[in-house]
C-alpha cells in the first residue's frame, strides 16, 4: 500500500511576507523530452576513476540518451490554485534561478507555494540536472560561459566591472551586491545550437503537466511565448520576466493566443545598458501583435509604477517578493489564482 508523506513547511514571516503555514504532499522529480543517439567508431581509453583503484578501460561508443530537460515538483496537500505554477529560467543559468536566492533569502519557488500553487522548476536541456552531450558528435558546437564582469554589466547591477578590481553599481540598485559572488557560481555551461531540443522539452513539459501557469525569465521568454502558441489550450497564462526574445509576427499567428493572458515585466536601468533598448523590441512587438488581435498583454514597467531599482535578476533582488506580489495579483485578476 502506497503512503503518502506529508510534511510541514513553515516560512519565516520576517523573510517572507507572503508566508504561511502549508502541507506539502510530494516532493518529486522527472526527465522529460530527449532522444536516443549512438555513438560508433571513438577510440577507447584507460581511465583511473578515483586515486589507488586500477585503470579501467572506457569504451565511448554505443546508445546514449540526450536533450532531456530535468523537472523538479512541489505539490501541496491542499493547493489554493487548480493550476501549478512552472518557472523557466533564463541562459547559462538552472531551475536554481528561482530556488533560494544567492543572499540565502527565500525565492520565488518558495513565494509561489506560500501563495498556495503546486510549483514545478525546470532544468533545461544542456543545464544542470538535465546533463549535456558530447560535441561535435552530438551537440553541434563547443559549450560557452558567461565571465562575472558579462553577468554584472548585462543583468544591470552596475555599470562597470574592473577584473580583479572595483565593481560599479548602479545608485539605488536592488540585487544585495554582497552575494553577486555567490550568484556567479551558478552560472553553467550553454550552447547556442539546441534551441530546437529544448522546445521540444519544453513542449512536452506542458503536455505532461498543464494546463498551467508559466513565467518565464530572459532566454526562456521565446521558448515560453512558443509553447503557448503550441499549445494554446493548455497554458492559460504567460508571465514574461523581461524576456530576451520573442516569436515574429510575420511569421507566426498571433491570433492563436487571444484567449492567453500575458504579462511583460521590465526591470529597471534599460537605458543605462546600451544592448537592453534593442532586447525589449521583439517581445514588445509580440505582445502588440497579440493584442491587435484581441488578446490581452498587460506590461509592467517597474520604475513607471514607482518601483526602482530593479536589476534582470528581479527574483532576487532585495524586493523580489513585491515583484512576486504583483505578479501573484495579476494572475488574481485573471481568476486564475483559485
Amino acid at each position: 500500500m502506497r503512503r503518502t508523506l506529508i510534511v510541514l513547511a513553515t516560512a519565516i514571516a520576517a523573510a517572507t511576507p507572503a508566508a504561511a503555514d502549508y502541507l506539502v504532499k510530494e516532493v518529486g522529480s522527472f526527465h522529460i523530452g530527449g532522444r536516443t543517439e549512438t555513438l560508433n567508431g571513438l577510440a577507447s581509453k584507460e581511465i583511473v576513476f578515483s586515486p589507488g583503484a586500477p585503470p579501467i578501460k572506457v569504451d565511448p561508443n554505443g546508445e546514449f540518451e540526450v536533450e532531456q530537460m530535468y523537472v523538479q515538483f512541489v505539490k501541496l496537500a491542499q493547493p489554493k490554485s487548480k493550476l501549478p505554477l512552472l518557472l523557466w529560467h533564463g541562459g547559462g543559468l538552472s531551475g536554481a534561478t528561482w530556488e533560494t536566492k544567492p543572499d540565502g533569502k527565500p525565492g520565488w519557488q518558495q513565494f509561489f507555494l506560500n501563495a498556495g500553487y503546486d510549483v514545478y522548476v525546470s532544468d533545461a536541456v544542456e543545464r544542470g540536472r538535465a546533463s549535456w552531450a558530447r560535441y561535435p558528435e552530438i551537440f553541434k558546437s563547443e559549450p560557452f560561459f558567461r565571465p562575472k564582469k558579462e553577468a554584472w554589466e548585462l543583468f544591470r547591477i552596475g555599470p562597470s566591472y574592473e577584473v580583479g578590481g572595483k565593481r560599479e553599481a548602479f545608485e539605488g540598485e536592488q540585487f544585495p551586491i554582497e552575494a553577486f559572488d555567490q550568484f556567479a557560481k551558478q552560472g553553467i555551461p550553454r550552447w547556442a545550437t539546441n534551441d530546437t531540443a529544448t522546445q521540444k522539452a519544453y513542449d512536452a513539459l506542458v503536455q505532461k503537466v498543464c494546463p498551467c501557469i508559466i513565467v518565464v525569465h530572459s532566454q526562456g521568454g521565446n521558448f515560453g511565448f512558443t509553447a503557448a502558441l503550441n499549445a494554446p489550450d493548455k497554458v492559460k497564462a504567460l508571465i514574461a520576466v523581461e524576456p530576451s526574445g520573442a516569436p515574429d509576427p510575420a511569421k507566426a499567428d498571433a491570433a492563436k493566443l487571444k484567449g492567453v493572458p500575458h504579462l511583460i515585466v521590465w526591470g529597471d536601468f534599460l537605458d543605462k545598458v546600451s544592448v537592453w533598448s534593442k532586447l525589449v523590441v521583439n517581445p514588445t512587438r509580440w505582445g502588440q501583435a497579440i493584442a491587435a488581435t484581441g488578446g490581452k498583454v498587460d506590461t509592467f514597467e517597474l520604475p513607471k509604477m514607482g518601483i526602482k531599482g530593479n536589476t534582470h535578476m528581479m527574483m532576487m533582488d532585495r524586493n523580489s517578493d513585491d515583484i512576486a506580489r504583483l505578479v501573484n495579483d495579476w494572475i488574481g485578476k485573471q481568476g486564475l489564482a483559485n
